[in-house]
Order: C-alpha cells, then structure tokens, then sequence
C-alpha cells in the first residue's frame, strides 16, 4: 500500500533534478564555465566554504561536548538557540548578522569605531554568513556522536591517570571522528550553497563576494538561464558527491546493530 505514495514522492523529488539535467545546455558547458566569472565564483566558494567549516570545527566541537556532557541549568535553552540557523529564515540571518556586525551593529559600530574596520560586503562576511547558517549542521552531528560514544574507554582511561583533556583527544575523539567528518561534510555542503545570509550580509560583488549561489541568481536576472542552469549543475554534482561520500556513515552503524 506504500509503494504508491513513496513512487510519488520520488518523482516528486527527482523530476526537478531530471529537468535541470535535460534543459542543460551540454554543448556549451565547458564555454559557460569557463567565463572569467564563474571560474571567480566557484573559486570564492570552495574557499569560503571550507575557512567556513574549519570555523565551525574549532567553534562547534567545544558546543557539542557542552550539550552532550554538560549538566547545567537551561541547557534545553542553549541548544534550541544553537539549533535556531537550522530554521531560520536566511535572509532573516543575514539581517541578524546586520543588526550584530554591522557598521551600525551592536559589536559592529563600537568595532569600528575604534578600529575603521567594517565586516559587511567583505570575503570574511562571506565566510561569516556561512558559518552562521552551517555551523549548526556540526553541533548535531557531533553531539549525536558523542551522546552515541561508549563513555566506558573513557573512565578507564580516567582509572589510568589520564586527564580528560588528555581522555578527550586520544580516546573520546578517535570515537566520534565519522561523525565529526560527516558534520563537517554536511556544514560544507549548506556553506556552498547559502544564498540568502551571504547575499543580504555580504552582497554579491563581483571580485570580492560573488559566490554560485548567488552568480546563479545574477544569470538568471541577466536573462541567461543557460548560465544559471550550468551553474546549478556544479552545485547538483557536488551535492550528490557529498551525499554518496556520507552513504557509509549512514548504512553502517545499522548493519552493526
């Protein structure tokens, strides 16, 4: 009795990335990518996006090990409000980030006063607007790990003399490590393809901010769909690479079970 539904809802989902591939203007692909451009573009987001994860890394790792060992009062509280990116409109992000790192934001304005330095419509903008809005994608995944981790290797090591810093990198760490490289996989991924945060914080400025999110959606008003669907086919193929590279994490722990 399911088969119908799910059959629908399959084609529901694949019938878009079908006609994405059969309106492709394949003869003229390696032309379109190669404009000056789009190689710019996708340049810019291969490099924010990854300084966007290691962001995320050094910052969401230390939340996870709060969430998922931390035993204080309105925790339920901190991890909704880390989770809220996940939810949150991206323009709405952006305009948070406005409303915090602008020139006229609350740490923004004090912060350039004093030094002269503005973030917005910035590469660093860019990176911030990504990890703003990926970052979240890490902390779930790591903290799912960590909560799934056999805590017993680390009280042996506990027993041993080991101190929990020590515990922490050479037992606990080595345990979580396929979920911390899916987190991280994952949070590239929604930091390649943000669009809404990075345009309203950072712009779409060609040379300085312009990333394939956004370069899709200047071809478009351009009215060069041919561009915007080559474009779209990068992001695709790199979101199903990304995807089927995670297909282990996700298959194996249930055939272990």
């Amino acid at each position: 009795m399911l088969v119908a539904p799910a059959a629908l809802g399959l084609m529901f989902l694949i019938i878009p990335l079908i006609g994405l591939m059969v309106r492709a203007p394949w003869t003229e692909l390696p032309d379109q990518l190669g404009r000056e451009i789009v190689r710019d573009a996708l340049m810019r987001s291969l490099y924010t996006a990854s300084m966007a994860t290691l962001t995320s890394l050094l910052l969401g790792i230390p939340i996870a090990v709060v969430l998922a060992h931390g035993r204080f009062r309105g925790r339920g509280l901190v991890r909704a409000l880390v989770t809220v990116p996940l939810v949150l409109p991206p323009v709405v992000g952006g305009v948070a980030l406005f409303t915090a790192l602008g020139r006229k934001g609350v740490i923004g304005e004090p912060l350039h006063d004093w030094t002269g330095w503005s973030l917005p419509f910035t590469t660093n903008a860019v990176i911030v607007a990504e990890t703003f809005v990926a970052m979240p994608f890490l902390i779930i995944a790591v903290e799912g790990a960590l909560r799934g981790a056999d805590s017993r290797f680390t009280e042996a090591a506990a027993t041993l003399g080991a101190t929990r810093w020590y515990a922490f990198r050479r037992v606990t760490l080595p345990q979580i490590m396929p979920g911390v490289a899916a987190g991280a996989v994952l949070c590239w991924a929604r930091a390649l393809g943000e669009f809404g945060a990075t345009v309203t914080f950072a712009g779409s400025l060609e040379g300085r901010t312009l990333v394939m999110p956004s370069a899709v959606y200047r071809e478009l008003e351009a009215g060069r769909p041919g561009t915007a669907i080559s474009l779209s086919l990068v992001l695709m193929s790199i979101s199903v690479i990304v995807l089927a590279s995670l297909r282990e994490h996700w298959i194996s722990p249930a055939r272990t079970r």
